[in-house]
């Protein structure tokens, strides 16, 4: 399973939020020079996160984005699976019902069954604040 530059872009976006958290909404152009991420790049990867329920925007003069929940109330995993699509290593198991003609007996399917769920697993356990850095 190879992560895209999207997933891990809005991960990044993510974590600038939470450390620069002052309640107020933060311009996309700060995250972009922080982040040394293309503005451009930023606000196609961001609109879909606004549409994902992840962050919330507001444009115009005092504009940007914020969290909409807790730093420790976001799983990695949530933020790969909408900016991912699919996380299943295969595409049998990236539909919601395994079609396949093959799944009652493919001798993979158990390997691939097991890799998807630790893939799962990992990063729901991973919470967004895991990656905060404590400031000085």
């Amino acid at each position: 399973m190879m992560i895209s530059t999207k997933g891990r872009y809005a991960i990044r976006v993510m974590l600038d939020l939470a450390e620069n958290d002052r309640g107020q909404y933060i311009p996309l152009k700060d995250i972009a020079e922080r982040q040394e991420i293309s503005k451009k790049y930023l606000e196609i990867i961001v609109k879909e996160m606004v549409t994902g329920g992840l962050v919330t925007g507001v444009s115009g003069k005092g504009g940007g984005y914020k969290l909409c929940r807790k730093p420790d109330e976001y799983t990695l995993y949530e933020i790969l699976a909408l900016m991912e699509g699919s996380m299943s290593p295969v595409a049998c198991l990236a539909e919601a019902q395994n079609t396949c003609p093959r799944r009652g007996i493919c001798q993979t399917l158990p390997l691939w069954t097991e890799y998807d769920q630790m893939l799962r697993d990992f990063f729901s356990r991973k919470k967004l604040s895991d990656l905060i850095r404590e400031q000085p």
